[in-house]
């Protein structure tokens, strides 16, 4: 059945309405570039115009390879227009990574950065082979090879019928499965978000939020969506630094942030002689009061009580600690557009305070996973989205968190899979056994550590061997810190590893929802 035209609303949509309602409000900032609504509204529509040409249609996809730029906003807008998909991949990845993003995606158009991650790039594209047209993004607007003299090219494209139900941003998660997959998120699926998100952080057109964290990162993303639909401005910094940070609260007057502890840190540091004016982020002269990541009005929900469960997959989080009264559950309760369960293996809801897994449905759950038919008929099974995480229902009604069920180490804002990590060992020659863990730490809450068993009779692979092994093909924050040689893994009766005696006897600890910790990404 089509749908009534009237009862359509995709992502782009609203940027002809703010077009129209806020024609002098600033949209996006990057560096020494701002555009007003009309006129980014104006980009987007050539834009869109030669994707077209380029062969963007309905479900192709558009690559991002860079770091943070408005671009990336703005490459969503003209895909969501089309009916295409944007995917914004991690730059941190190794050559060996992205060329799998690139061959399992098989994008119509890369657009890529020569700045700091030229080489990575260069390497990826020689390790195989493929059709899309590639744009550098980073040079100059006369380059006709490049982003701005493709955009300038374009003829505004033709209005078309797009499904609002429809895939419009694809986002890699962690490899829970030894391969990272691509959560497709849908138009609707971003706009119930960003009212949630809108409320949750107080964000509205005067707002302005500065993107430091990166934006292939869920967390740091629905922010900038959040922004831009409710016609605020978005202020991009190519990666974080912490004195690029405070300038730009600085000149911008930024209000909202994503900011991990270390880089708080540094930016108290920075502006110990409070050379910088950063009243309008933090109410108070130290910022490092603010327990969240996610900087806030001081009167936000969100600062109140930041925190809660999500995933890629739901769009970020799917239960708050800010909405309603306090809870029980250190994961708060379900937002107003998800419903949450907790189920048994068998499908059927477990008792109150009993642990099973977390499955949700709502119109921010996932499309599905691109390319990945069999994951998603495992993942949803039952007509709910099954997280592959553990929780429980609280005598409240509050959510609680209790694990993944696959082992999670979270190091600061990044999730690593042992299974992942224990996939790049094994291609070691001198390898013959593996288990990664997370050791408490400080700093960053874990840090990776693999017990290995090295090939009887050859000679042993030293730390370091294999440290630079995982460096050279997998990011670099997944490689191990440390490594130990141990003669064979304690194994549980039914012959798999047992972790928690791996744990044990090599000190790991500090996972994600042990103590009531709230899992978020």
């Amino acid at each position: 059945m089509l749908l009534d035209p009237r009862h359509v609303l995709t992502y782009d949509a609203l940027l002809r309405e703010h077009a129209r309602s806020r024609p002098t409000n600033v949209a996006v900032v990057d560096g020494d570039r701002a555009f007003t609504y009309p006129e980014l509204d104006a980009r987007v529509d050539r834009l869109a115009g030669s994707l077209s040409v380029a062969g963007v249609g309905a479900g192709d996809r558009v690559l991002w390879l860079g770091q943070n730029s408005f671009r990336v906003l703005e490459l969503l807008l003209a895909a969501a227009r089309l009916g295409a998909i944007l995917c914004p991949a991690n730059w941190r990845q190794s050559a060996q990574e992205l060329r799998f993003v690139i061959d399992d995606l098989e994008p119509t158009v890369v657009v890529w950065q020569e700045e700091e991650i030229a080489a990575t790039v260069a390497e990826a594209r020689a390790l195989g082979s493929d059709t899309a047209l590639w744009l550098r993004h980073d040079t100059t607007d006369t380059d006709t090879d490049g982003y701005e003299a493709f955009l300038a090219a374009g003829d505004p494209a033709a209005e078309r019928p797009v499904d609002p139900a429809s895939g419009v941003l694809a986002m890699y998660t962690a490899a829970f499965a030894g391969t990272p997959h691509a959560a497709v998120l849908s138009h609707t699926a971003l706009l119930f978000q960003d009212l949630v998100i809108g409320r949750a952080q107080d964000i509205s057109d005067e707002s302005v939020f500065l993107n430091s964290g990166p934006l292939f990162h869920v967390a740091t993303f629905v922010t900038t969506s959040a922004t831009y639909h409710h016609g605020g401005t978005n202020v991009f910094l190519r990666r974080v630094d912490a004195e690029e940070v405070c300038r730009a609260v600085d000149r911008h007057r930024c209000t909202h942030a994503f900011l991990m502890p270390p880089t708080i840190e540094q930016i108290r540091d920075v502006n110990a002689d409070g050379r910088y004016d950063l009243s309008s982020l933090w109410d108070a002269p130290d910022p490092v009061r603010y327990r969240s990541g996610m900087v806030s009005p001081v009167d936000s929900p969100w600062i109140e009580r930041p925190g809660g469960y999500g995933q890629t997959e739901v769009v970020g989080l799917t239960t708050f600690r800010a909405f309603g009264a306090p809870s029980v559950g250190g994961a708060g309760r379900p937002s107003p557009v998800s419903l949450v369960a907790i189920h048994d293996a068998g499908g059927g809801e477990v008792p109150l305070g009993e642990v099973g897994e977390l499955v949700v449905k709502g119109p921010t759950v996932l499309v599905g996973y691109h390319r990945r038919s069999g994951v998603d008929a495992e993942r949803g099974r039952g007509g709910w989205h099954h997280t592959g995480d553990l929780g429980r229902r609280e005598p409240d009604g509050s959510i609680s968190f209790v694990g993944p069920a696959l082992r999670l180490i979270k190091s600061a804002a990044e999730n690593i899979y042992p299974a992942e990590v224990e996939a790049c060992l094994r291609t070691h020659p001198g390898v013959a056994d593996v288990c990664v863990i997370g050791v408490p730490d400080e700093r960053w809450t874990q840090a990776v550590k693999a017990i290995v068993v090295p090939v009887d009779g050859a000679a042993p692979p030293s730390a370091d061997e294999l440290i630079d092994h995982c460096r050279d093909r997998i990011a670099s924050y997944k490689k191990p810190r440390t490594v130990e040689l141990v003669e064979a893994l304690p194994r549980t009766s039914t012959g798999v590893v047992d972790r928690d005696a791996v744990d044990a006897a090599h000190g790991g600890g500090g996972y994600p929802g042990v103590g009531g910790s709230p899992h978020h990404q």
